[in-house]
């Protein structure tokens, strides 16, 4: 959790009709005069679309791309292949408001070709001009089918309304080698893609100091302690004062001891918080697994205090009572101090014995230690393969990178997944093949098409518990929310971190901040889970609306409380996916009445204008989910049928 790579890409969309009557003589960019540090790349494509005659008005359909996914649903016994399919109405905006110019019924799409059929067809029941969605057909593939496929648009007629054809077909993987560039085309599965939400858990030796300076990591509390080693250290001070100079970190292995744990009580905080998966820190920097590392090592909490294998009672747990909740395992690949790692040392990660903070001729233990011949085949892989194989983590969240082995490890990690009938992903922070970028108390002004997820602490500067942090500074339910919302309309996932105690508690504070952020997941999580991007959402990162999609619905979510008995929505001047006869509703705490159709109205440029009452408004807190159900919505959805 340091020396990241803060670069970021910034994407931006725009789709717009050009007459073929007037020639286009000139395309002006944004000037980049005060952004000298940046690298702007332009991007064009150019779809044909014929000028429509009053007469007969319909979707002028364009298949974008055709993707061949290593994704996979369990249909009738087999494993059906994700066919990731982009469709886009290319009709010029100006036909946004017309009748016949969208698709606003159940539109059917299908693939087929050598060896390829259609079992799930995937559903579109909208799609305006200029705009564009993305949905999965998933098909059966013999594995021998090597040439390209062809997409089919069925109305809701079952009349065929286009084709496209040309697209490659890439058959589902049975087996994966540790080869780059077999790896590097896993994906994240669709559980992850859905899940949005996930709980972080820091736990560890430094929660027994769970101390460090306002904009520092708690859990670097050795690191911090050692350099330097001297007055100028804020973190060496409060040691010589609290403990003395005759205190060593790994003395505090005695003061970890999770006397108060409940993995329960910690999996009801997190399903009532509205978490869908869990990433525990399995071993961080300063060496300490809270798994059974065998032979690796014995720096432990199964050779050591508290002699318990905390990831299997978790993990075990989870899955026995909790089989909806994904599970994680955070884990380092570099230690600070190992002996062993010396020889592969980088930067703040430079192995060897730590020299004594108060006196450097004396080296600090390294309790628990055995020994082997090389840290990445003993220790490292082994470690990594045990967390795979025998926890059956579904996330391998690694951290920092360096020298791995990790071709090697993910051939088996996926490998053992599909012999086991799951799914599984790994972050970009293993060294190689990630299958998500991981930005680190931050997040992205625009849309990234490719799949990410960003971490960050309750604590506003922690992951690990600080006790320096007053109980205000902690994230609120605005905060979480707001944060989760403006993440998952930008493609990402919100991977939130608490710091338990060294006996296994999880503050109020935090605790109670959570299960804020729960109750409105519980009411509104219809526009966060399982939802999509939108295409032409607004690029204005200080906005105060997100917009969100499923293939029946469009979310327009409010961060600014709605007053005056209205909301106004304006999207930039792009005109939003409703249409007459679409069904407006606040999503909010049950009410005798249900859920309330909203009126609303929207005027020729795209405005829209709902009316919402104030005591409706008063109910919910923290943002405001206005929910739009298409008209017309009959027949299931490819994740009720899979």
């Amino acid at each position: 959790t340091s020396n990241k790579n803060w670069n970021s890409s910034q994407i931006f969309q725009l789709s717009l009709s050009i007459p073929s009557r007037v020639p286009l003589e000139s395309i002006t960019l944004p000037d980049t005069a005060d952004t000298p540090d940046r690298l702007h790349i332009f991007g064009l494509s150019m779809s044909p679309s014929l000028e429509p005659s009053a007469g007969s008005l319909s979707p002028q359909l364009s298949v974008r791309s055709t993707q061949f996914s290593t994704r996979w649903e369990n249909v009738d016994g087999q494993r059906a292949q994700a066919v990731s399919v982009t469709l886009a109405n290319i009709l010029p905006g100006s036909y946004a408001t017309s009748s016949n110019a969208s698709i606003d019924s159940q539109y059917e799409i299908s693939v087929s070709g050598e060896g390829v059929f259609t079992v799930v067809p995937g559903l579109v029941y909208r799609l305006v001009p200029t705009d564009q969605t993305r949905v999965d057909v998933f098909v059966l593939n013999n594995n021998i089918g090597t040439g390209n496929a062809t997409v089919t648009i069925k109305d809701g007629s079952g009349n065929i309304v286009g084709t496209s054809s040309g697209w490659p077909i890439v058959p589902l993987r049975t087996e994966w080698t540790a080869d780059a560039d077999v790896l590097t085309t896993h994906e994240t599965p669709t559980w992850w893609n859905q899940a949005k939400y996930g709980i972080f858990i820091h736990w560890g030796i430094y929660s027994v100091p769970a101390w460090g300076p306002p904009g520092s990591y708690a859990e670097w509390y050795n690191w911090d302690l050692h350099n330097p080693p001297n007055a100028s250290s804020p973190t060496w001070v409060h040691h010589l004062d609290t403990y003395g100079k005759d205190i060593v970190y790994d003395d505090f292995i005695a003061n970890f001891t999770a006397s108060t744990w409940d993995p329960k009580a910690w999996l009801d905080l997190f399903t009532d918080a509205g978490a869908k998966y869990f990433v525990i820190v399995t071993k961080h920097h300063d060496g300490y697994g809270l798994f059974d590392t065998k032979n690796t090592t014995h720096r432990s909490s199964v050779y050591l205090n508290p002699y318990r294998d905390f990831v299997k009672e978790l993990m075990e747990t989870a899955k026995a009572d909790y089989p909806d909740l994904h599970r994680g395992t955070y884990y380092s690949l570099p230690e600070w101090f190992n002996p062993y790692f010396f020889k592969y040392g980088f930067g703040s990660w430079p192995g060897g014995l730590a020299h004594n903070a108060f006196n450097a001729s004396e080296l600090e233990p390294y309790t628990g230690m055995l020994n082997i011949s090389d840290y990445i085949e003993d220790l490292q892989y082994p470690q990594m393969l045990s967390l795979a194989l025998d926890y059956g983590t579904e996330i391998m969240w690694c951290d920092i990178g360096g020298p791995n082995k990790t071709l090697e490890f993910a051939a088996q990690f996926y490998n053992t997944a599909i012999q086991n009938g799951y799914q599984v992903t790994m972050n970009d922070r293993c060294g190689a093949v990630p299958d998500f970028d991981t930005p680190e108390y931050a997040t992205f002004g625009s849309l990234s098409t490719r799949r990410w997820e960003t971490s960050e602490g309750m604590d506003p500067f922690s992951y690990g518990l600080n006790t320096a942090t007053n109980a205000s500074e902690y994230k609120n339910g605005t905060t979480i929310i707001q944060t989760l919302v403006d993440v998952v309309s930008k493609n990402g996932n919100y991977l939130l971190d608490i710091g338990p105690t060294a006996e296994g508690d999880i503050i109020g504070p935090m605790a109670d901040n959570l299960l804020d952020a729960g109750k409105w997941l519980n009411y509104a999580g219809g526009c966060v889970y399982a939802t999509d991007y939108w295409y032409q959402a607004s690029q204005d990162p200080t906005g105060s609306f997100r917009f969100l999609t499923t293939p029946k619905t469009f979310c327009v979510i409010a961060f600014n409380k709605p007053s005056s008995g209205q909301v106004t929505v304006d999207a930039g001047g792009v005109v939003l996916p409703i249409q007459k006869g679409d069904r407006v509703t606040l999503l909010g705490p049950s009410s005798e009445n249900g859920q309330q159709s909203l009126e609303w109205d929207m005027d020729g440029s795209g405005v829209l204008t709902i009316m919402v009452s104030q005591d409706e408004v008063d109910r919910v807190d923290y943002a405001w989910a206005f929910q739009v159900t298409y008209s017309g919505v009959e027949g299931n959805l490819i994740s009720d049928r899979v």
